[in-house]
């Protein structure tokens, strides 16, 4: 597949609209794929499309509980969106009633600056960051949350233009490393215990990099996991994102959290950025000298 950093298209359907965001200089178009665009969201429009994707694919075709405001107004609302930036993929061959691409694949970035100054981190709910941060006082985090593809869109195009885009976020702000919550979709610990193994097993995340789960939310892995004696069957169990993160050398944590409200199972997953495979930077890094990515 073909990818080029881009000058912001798309510009003629959002003239008139007010940008609301500061983006600092980055963006907001940063990349291309035949009709598909990667791009940071920069009016309150744009987030709104974001969240009623996000609630299509959490709460009507997944295991999440709507609270009674999400589900009169069908979108999955949360404060940290206020203060984080929001990436998305848009299909300009896919033009609404109202000349309006769709939206069909997004991510929430929060960088540790942002977090400070506000909420804190939305995974510190689930996972003790406070000594992963001390222990790296100079670093600068970046939090990935919120992702979702709709359904018709889950193939390589969407998810490697998504990547595309948080690796020039991540070389323009100068992230040393990303991190969030990787979720399985169920609660039944029983029903993950082959890829928790296999995770476990291959990619544990060293002491330096650990984040043990919040005072009495976490489940060791170690005392559910199955022993990985078939790495290929663990590997298909993956969800296509969590498989996305392992492949690029993600480290994960050793305690699995249950999430009663999104009805999911999850562990702490964090990438180093100067350790994360060197095809994979060299694919999102620079598009005129990138190789084939890996399948």
């Amino acid at each position: 597949m073909s990818l080029t950093i881009v000058r912001p298209a798309g510009e003629s359907l959002r003239r008139g609209i007010h940008r609301h965001r500061d983006l600092h200089g980055l963006g907001p178009s940063l990349g291309a794929a035949g009709t598909l665009e990667v791009r940071l969201a920069t009016t309150k429009r744009e987030i709104r499309q974001a969240q009623k994707l996000r609630y299509r694919i959490f709460f009507e075709n997944g295991p999440a509980k709507a609270d009674p405001t999400a589900h009169l107004i069908k979108r999955d609302v949360c404060r940290f969106d206020a203060v984080c930036d929001h990436l998305f993929v848009l299909d300009h061959g896919a033009i609404d009633k109202r000349g309006r691409p769709r939206l069909v694949g997004a991510y929430r970035l929060l960088r540790q600056n942002v977090a400070e100054a506000s909420f804190g981190f939305y995974s510190a709910r689930e996972f003790d960051l406070a000594p992963l941060m001390a222990r790296h006082p100079g670093s600068k985090f970046l939090e990935l949350g919120r992702s979702c593809v709709a359904p018709d869109y889950r193939g390589k195009r969407v998810l490697e233009l998504l990547w595309r885009g948080i690796w020039t976020y991540v070389r323009h702000h100068r992230i040393d490393a990303l991190f969030g919550c990787a979720s399985f979709v169920g609660t039944n610990l029983a029903a993950h215990r082959l890829a928790l193994g296999f995770l476990n097993q291959s990619a544990p995340a060293r002491l330096e990099w650990r984040a043990e789960a919040a005072p009495g939310r976490g489940i060791p892995i170690s005392t559910i996991a199955a022993p990985a004696a078939d790495p290929s069957g663990a590997i298909r169990a993956l969800p296509p994102l969590l498989k996305g993160y392992w492949r690029i050398g993600a480290q994960f944590g050793g305690d699995a959290v249950v999430d009663d409200k999104f009805g999911t199972t999850d562990i702490f997953v964090i990438m180093p950025v100067a350790e994360i495979d060197k095809r994979y930077i060299a694919y999102f890094g620079d598009p005129s000298e990138a190789p084939p990515l890996a399948a």
